[in-house]
């Protein structure tokens, strides 16, 4: 099978190279323990607007801000009682929460969408920690990937896509450990906490330290008040059959847990098992890289096994049943690049 291939960007892990490049307005590819995220100065509308036109990104879908450390969100958003008890809990870690933004706080009403809230986060990897530090500045980053289609978690998966022709460098910290975008709070008029994307932790634990039950969000996919909730996104090229107890002939499997039919009539289902001991933690590192592997067969469509839906199996059901979703006529046809 040919294999896509596209101009590389640099891989490197040189901090400073990569902060000096955001420093003039470039995007940088960076790895967090959710997905590698595509970075700019946040300040910067024009830099800002090249994350959205890199992507193909509709500018209605408000981006994500990366900081170094709570006391530099807090100067960017209005900080209320329940997230800051979020945030002391699960920061750095795989939690964005969406607050009020501060007037003048400088962040570009791009990447806000020209929302009055923001959404901030405090990853936890160390290279992006390394890069946040040695930028000294609020980092917009969306996960970097062309719009609508699989997030990346290893550097290579950036270095071989679209995308990489639009970035000055590729920062890469090997694998990412949770493999799913973070998980997304906000607040209602109320003030009471909803949970607007499932993602890297699990509903039951920021529950726990609320001290109460999320609320569901209420806002039309077709209006995003933060990153995530388009219907059509995380998508690969092939289709997905959803709850499929084994594959039809033609189709590869995602399969989960030990009792998966990986095998009939003595011969080898094609597919991979997400987690052969139905851990969900392995599950979702594994989703993205294995989605790619098996859209990277050519297959037209790929049955995906049941996934238990507590824990961070409501996350990864949530991105199968995005990808899985109806697709704008520009998502199908968007080009994947020249055949070697």
């Amino acid at each position: 099978m040919n294999k896509t291939v596209h101009k590389r960007a640099h891989i490197t892990s040189d901090v400073a190279a990569a902060a000096a490049a955001l420093k003039r307005g470039g995007l940088v590819v960076f790895p967090t323990e959710t997905v590698y995220g595509l970075g700019a100065d946040a300040t910067s509308d024009a830099a800002v607007s090249a994350i959205y036109a890199a992507k193909g990104r509709p500018a209605t879908n408000p981006l994500i801000i990366h900081l170094a450390t709570a006391e530099d969100t807090a100067r960017l958003v209005e900080m209320n009682d329940a997230a800051e008890r979020l945030a002391r809990a699960f920061w750095p870690g795989p939690l964005t929460l969406v607050l009020p933004y501060r007037p003048q706080a400088g962040v570009s009403a791009l990447a806000r969408a020209g929302l009055e809230t923001l959404a901030v986060r405090v990853p936890a990897h160390p290279l992006a920690q390394a890069l946040l530090r040695a930028f000294d500045g609020p980092v917009a980053a969306p996960s970097a990937n062309v719009s609508g289609r699989l997030s990346p978690t290893e550097a290579e998966h950036v270095a071989e896509s679209p995308l990489a022709r639009h970035v000055a460098a590729i920062l890469d910290g090997g694998e990412c450990a949770v493999g799913l975008e973070s998980t997304i709070i906000g607040f209602n008029e109320a003030g009471e906490p909803q949970l607007l994307r499932p993602g890297g932790i699990a509903r039951e634990d920021i529950e726990a330290v609320l001290g109460q039950p999320l609320r569901a969000a209420t806002t039309p996919a077709s209006q995003p008040t933060a990153p995530g909730q388009l219907a059509s996104h995380y998508a690969p090229r092939a289709k997905l059959r959803l709850n499929a107890l084994a594959p039809e002939e033609g189709e590869m499997y995602l399969a989960f847990g030990p009792d998966a039919p990986m095998t009939t009539g003595g011969k080898a289902v094609p597919g991979l098992n997400l987690s052969p001991s139905g851990d969900l933690a392995e599950a979702a590192a594994n989703l993205y890289a294995y989605l790619r592997i098996l859209d990277d067969t050519g297959v037209d469509t790929i049955a995906v096994a049941p996934i238990p839906a507590t824990g961070l199996g409501e996350a990864i059901n949530d991105r199968l049943r995005r990808a899985a979703a109806p697709r704008p006529a520009k998502q199908r046809s968007a080009p994947q690049g020249e055949q070697t």
